[in-house]
């Protein structure tokens, strides 16, 4: 007789909290700590919460030190972004928890005293107004997304494949560098890597509003709404917090399917987190929205994180019928904090942090993939084609698997076995692919002062056509030019030549849906196994694939083609 397998009951304290509660877990093993007869994560929270008792006792124990400096580290840090002691924060977190269970489990009577955060939660946690209300947030952060950051895009742009392109170069000629390392370093390097940091921009964006929702206690409220929702495929409103991170990263979004009790439902969540669009994705949206959408490029972006979400609930129905059925339900309880002020230093911190790790993939991985890139490109050594290097083969012998999809060319078949490592190098590889050796010789190289001037005035121009947009968001309020739009990126142009607007949409669906990254396929991994990885892979292509077929031959036969 098997016996049924005990699940605890573990508090999730949000997300700041919890990334220091596993920082400091993490810091345990690497001081070579052990807790004892203490539970590690127990131990953790009492040592970030400073109690005095647990701090004396962890003193006298071997590395004890170490990991209570440790613990005072990662304290300080949470009060500098959300402003009040870590015992302080817990508590409210642990009140909260008791207020949810106590309100879903009491019926009160009516009293007169009806805080602003009752009043807020009747209209953005309503049966009906709910789900609209949180569609609209995310719809004006995309639009805000594309609209505000598209001049600094075209600012970025131009000063990566004018001024960059020029010191490099510049720096290459002065040392007498040969011709080939010309072209891996302006063709491969500042092509590849440069293509994918054009988007930074829109990223400090995205984070910025994301963070605001989050410090706000706006995120809670959605995933309350969702619950309803999530219900349908089996799952409750707790599983939408993972999802609503994978808009972030999928990596750290599947780490946090911890908090889920049932070992059912964590496995269900994290086959449907890579479908949320996450940021390595917007480059992607970006590039071909402004080269084919034009003023609906931030419609058509938006229409994107939603398709996600309704794929999502369509793969989590299919799974629940068949290979995991739903065990005994459990109640679904969730924290409703009060309503915060975000404080501008955490909202700041949490831009910077985010964005910061998206640099920092492109410093690494990118330029890795880039630098492969154009070493397969340029062999065997003098190819004439790219079409006729290995990549180019390997990639023409995949492409008629597209070709039904609408972009069954070499390049953006290769473009698409690339974004397996990380989907911001499907922008990185169109750069190289489709930008040999125009960006530089576009334009004839300024001197120093000229590019400059030429950066400054840019940035300045950028700066206030973003805030005229920004200001054109109020009624009545249009500061923005009828004619004016932004001026396309290099590889927006060169997309142009290659794509219809309904083979670009098709390809963008492609992107959403298709294969996770290899680090989201290895987080998987690690927490449920090959088998789940595999089936990961396995069904997000296929529905992909499926998914753009319809979009494409039934745009055709609609006459849209």
């Amino acid at each position: 007789m098997n016996t049924p397998s005990r699940t605890f009951f573990r508090l999730d304290y949000g997300g700041k909290l919890e990334r220091a509660i596993a920082r400091l877990m993490a810091g345990f093993d690497e001081n070579d700590f052990d807790a004892g007869r203490y539970p590690r994560r127990w131990l953790a929270i009492k040592l970030l919460e400073a109690d005095a008792d647990i701090l004396s006792r962890v003193q006298e124990m071997p590395n004890g030190a170490q990991v209570i400096a440790l613990a005072g580290q990662n304290a300080e840090y949470l009060k500098s972004m959300l402003g009040d002691e870590v015992d302080l924060l817990t508590a409210d977190r642990r009140y909260g928890y008791i207020n949810g269970v106590v309100r879903q489990a009491l019926q009160r009577p009516l009293i007169d005293r009806i805080t602003l955060t009752d009043r807020i939660d009747d209209i953005v946690t309503h049966k009906w107004l709910g789900l609209p209300f949180f569609f609209a947030i995310m719809y004006v952060i995309f639009r805000l997304v594309i609209d505000v950051s598209a001049p600094f895009l075209d600012w970025t742009d131009m000063v990566i494949n004018g001024p960059v392109a020029h010191l490099f170069s510049f720096l290459l000629d002065l040392a007498a560098a040969p011709a080939w390392m010309h072209f891996l370093v302006v063709e491969g390097i500042v092509a590849g890597v440069g293509g994918v940091l054009v988007f930074v921009p829109g990223l400090l964006i995205l984070y910025f509003f994301l963070a605001l929702l989050e410090d706000s206690g706006y995120m809670s409220r959605a995933a309350f709404v969702m619950d309803r929702f999530m219900r349908i495929v089996g799952l409750h409103g707790k599983s939408f917090i993972p999802m609503i991170l994978g808009f972030g990263c999928a990596v750290p979004a599947i780490y946090a399917t911890r908090t889920i009790a049932s070992r059912r439902d964590r496995i269900l969540t994290a086959l449907l987190v890579p479908l949320m669009s996450c940021s390595a994705r917007l480059p992607v949206y970006v590039v071909f929205g402004l080269a084919f959408f034009g003023a609906r490029a931030g419609t058509v972006i938006w229409a994107m994180y939603a398709l996600g979400i309704l794929v999502a609930m369509l793969a989590g129905m299919v799974f629940t019928r068949t290979i995991l059925k739903p065990d005994v339900s459990s109640a679904f309880v969730l924290e409703l904090p009060p309503y915060r002020q975000p404080a501008l230093k955490s909202v700041l911190i949490h831009m910077w942090e985010n964005t910061r790790e998206f640099v920092r993939k492109a410093g690494t991985t990118i330029l890795f993939a880039s630098l492969v890139m154009w070493l397969l490109l340029n062999l065997p050594w003098g190819v004439d084609h790219q079409r006729d290097s290995y990549f180019g083969k390997v990639s023409g012998m995949i492409a008629p698997a597209f070709a039904p999809l609408g972009f069954g060319n070499w390049q953006t078949s290769g473009a698409l076995v690339t974004g397996f490592m990380a989907k911001e190098i499907v922008v990185s590889t169109m750069s190289q692919v489709y930008l040999r050796g125009e960006e530089v010789q576009s334009t004839a190289p300024l001197s120093f002062g000229a590019e400059v001037l030429n950066m400054g005035g840019g940035f300045v121009t950028a700066a206030i056509d973003s805030g005229r947009i920004l200001l054109s968001i109020l009624p009545g309020v249009d500061l923005v030019p009828a004619d004016q739009a932004p001026d396309d990126t290099a590889l927006s142009l060169a997309l142009q030549t290659q794509f219809t607007p309904l083979s670009a949409l098709s390809m963008l669906v492609f992107v959403l849906l298709y294969v996770p990254c290899a680090a989201t396929l290895g987080a998987i991994k690690h927490e449920f196994g090959t088998s789940w990885a595999l089936t990961s892979a396995v069904y997000q292509t296929a529905v992909a694939w499926l998914a753009a077929f319809l979009i494409f031959q039934g745009g055709r036969l609609l006459g849209f083609g």
